[in-house]
Formats: structure tokens, C-alpha cells, sequence
């Protein structure tokens, strides 16, 4: 029998040394409000900028406001008045839409369903027809 003496006869591999602690941080150690003050984790509502307006996430809403709007601001009263009434004028409209839409698609079905039945009676004076020849 040949032994290999490159490998030896057993496996036996060496000891490895014990890690070190995963944190060397003593955060973890602070209690919660050390922890936020000394991290910052206080966190205020999402904000965001679009088009150059500033919008805040409303907790109680669970929807972004504008930020003027939410602090008191910009738009006059007269301006959101102007707009409640627009928006008033704009669902009506969609509402009498809907309701035309509905109609028409009542009236495709009629139409449809009488197309169908014609349809039908022309077929059997047809073949009626043919029988008599």
C-alpha cells in the first residue's frame, strides 16, 4: 500500500479561532429612547417635492396633502370655493355619462337581441321556401 505523502493518512483540519462579537457597538446596549435620540429614529411624515409643491403624509387620512394647504396657506377661500364647485360640476357630469352609457348599452343589447331574432325568422322563410321548390 502507498501512502500519499502529500495528503498524510487522516483528515484533520485545524481549529478555528472563535469569532468576535458580531457589534462592536455599544448601541445595542441603550435602552429605546437613548437608542432614538442618539440614532435620530424620530421620524417625521414622509415628505415629498413635486413640480415645486411640497406634499406631507396625513396620518389620520393616510393621503398627502399639500403642505400649504395642511399649515393654513396659500389658496384663498375664494379659490377653494371655486374649486369644491367645479369639482361638484365635474362628478354630476360623470354621473349623467355613466347613466348615458348605461342607456346606450341597454339599447345595443335590445337592438342586438332583435338583430338575432331576425335573423332567425329569415332563416326558417328560407328554408321553407326551399321545401316548397
Amino acid at each position: 500500500v502507498t501512502k500519499m505523502p502529500l495528503f498524510g493518512n487522516t483528515f484533520s483540519p485545524k481549529k478555528i479561532p472563535p469569532r468576535k462579537s458580531a457589534s462592536l457597538s455599544s448601541l445595542h446596549t441603550l435602552d429605546r429612547s437613548t437608542r432614538e435620540v442618539e440614532l435620530g429614529l424620530e421620524y417625521g411624515s414622509p415628505m415629498m417635492n413635486i413640480g415645486g409643491q411640497s406634499n406631507a403624509f396625513d396620518k389620520c387620512t393616510d393621503q398627502y396633502i399639500c403642505s400649504s394647504l395642511k399649515n393654513g396657506g396659500s389658496v384663498s377661500s375664494k379659490e377653494m370655493q371655486r374649486l369644491k364647485k367645479r369639482n361638484l360640476q365635474l362628478e354630476e357630469e360623470n354621473n349623467l355619462l355613466k347613466l348615458k352609457i348605461e342607456i346606450l348599452f341597454d339599447m345595443l343589447s335590445e337592438t342586438t337581441a332583435e338583430s338575432h331574432l331576425l335573423e332567425k325568422e329569415l332563416e326558417e322563410v328560407k328554408n321553407h321556401h326551399r321545401r316548397k321548390k
